[in-house]
């Protein structure tokens, strides 16, 4: 009888235990605390967890400190991270890369990572050690996962080593890198004859009115961008590029916090207020607003570029609905420029009258 009793209470014991923990180690055999990290390439936030925070503490622990790495590298893979999210109270907006799984406590973001994990593992070692949750989620992602130690930030990750699924993307995205690049140049010659009283002649009829037709084509493409960045959507991207990987990458946000879509959209709308406020009004701010819609295509042509750098060379992906945006925006600039050429002759032929 008293055989029986010890064994109930034992079994109530082990069930009252949380999922990982371990209730002592073996004799002789020390106690290990196991956790998993997810991180996606090109992710600044997960590099510094991989590279800053987490060599010390293995380096610590050595052998008693088990972390799995397991990379984001398709569309599943990051719907399964919201889906273990979701086992833990987590909504898509809450759920984020660096995203380390210690017993039942989601760490998220390199912030949080930092500041928690070390008391976490030394809490735990002290109580018997930890394993991995028993998910099956989380079995099913951590399949591929490798051992921080293994972990080697000079290789490139898997997805990095992998040919690129569509090429016809990443070549799209050089050719309009050039585009940019070939653009920016011919601005600054052209603005630089300007100042030589040689300004751009007016455009066409059929040009001016392609305007504000780019523009509304160029404010749809930014509304899309935006509604799949805040609802978490899967993006039409077609047979070019991986519109998905990139939008769901860090750079979509920016600081963080704005969708870079919104940003996109916001521009489009003051562009299309500028070219109608310069052709309806006859004020002063109406001599102004070609100069003020070359300005702004110029600063959305610059951030596209720094765009589209990060997709070939950080992303390793491509947004055709981005691509879009960034031959729309520089077309834009591009029609733009008798308006800033003829403004600044004109300024500065009063200046010399004026001498």
């Amino acid at each position: 009888m008293q055989n029986a009793l010890m064994l109930v209470v034992t079994l109530l014991l082990a069930l009252s235990l949380p999922g990982g923990v371990k209730a002592s180690p073996e004799p002789g055999e020390l106690p290990v605390v196991h956790a998993v990290l997810f991180y996606s390439p090109g992710c600044p936030y997960c590099s510094e967890v991989m590279n800053d925070t987490l060599p010390p503490l293995q380096e610590q622990y050595q052998s008693q400190l088990s972390i799995l790495l397991v990379e984001l590298a398709t569309l599943k893979d990051i719907d399964n991270l919201y889906s273990l999210g979701a086992t833990f109270g987590l909504t898509k907006e809450q759920v984020a890369v660096p995203f380390l799984l210690i017993d039942q406590t989601p760490l998220i973001g390199a912030d949080e990572i930092n500041t928690k994990l070390a008391g976490l593992v030394k809490q735990y070692l002290a109580t018997g050690g930890l394993d991995t949750p028993d998910i099956p989620l989380l079995n099913e992602m951590s399949t591929n996962g490798i051992d921080f130690t293994a972990y080697d930030p000079t290789q490139p990750t898997a997805t990095q080593v992998q040919p690129v699924a569509n090429s016809t993307g990443m070549s799209m995205a050089w050719v309009i890198m050039v585009f940019m690049l070939l653009a920016l140049i011919i601005s600054i010659i052209l603005i630089l004859r300007a100042f030589q009283g040689k300004p751009v002649p007016p455009l066409k009829k059929w040009l001016e009115i392609s305007i504000p037709v780019l523009s509304l084509i160029g404010l749809g493409a930014a509304i899309y961008l935006t509604y799949v960045e805040i609802t978490h959507t899967r993006a039409m991207c077609g047979p070019v590029g991986d519109c998905n990987t990139v939008q769901s990458s860090p750079y979509a946000k920016l600081f963080g916090l704005i969708p870079i879509g919104l940003v996109g959209a916001v521009g489009y709308i003051a562009i299309l207020v500028a070219w109608l406020w310069r052709r309806t009004r006859h004020d002063s701010f109406s001599r102004i607003a070609g100069p003020v819609m070359f300005g702004m295509a110029l600063f959305g042509t610059l951030f596209s570029v720094y765009l589209t750098y990060l997709e070939l060379f950080v992303i390793h992906a491509v947004c055709i609905w981005c691509l879009t945006s960034a031959v729309i925006i520089t077309v834009l600039m591009l029609l733009s420029l008798p308006q800033i050429t003829q403004w600044l002759a004109i300024a500065d032929e009063e200046d010399q009258s004026v001498e």
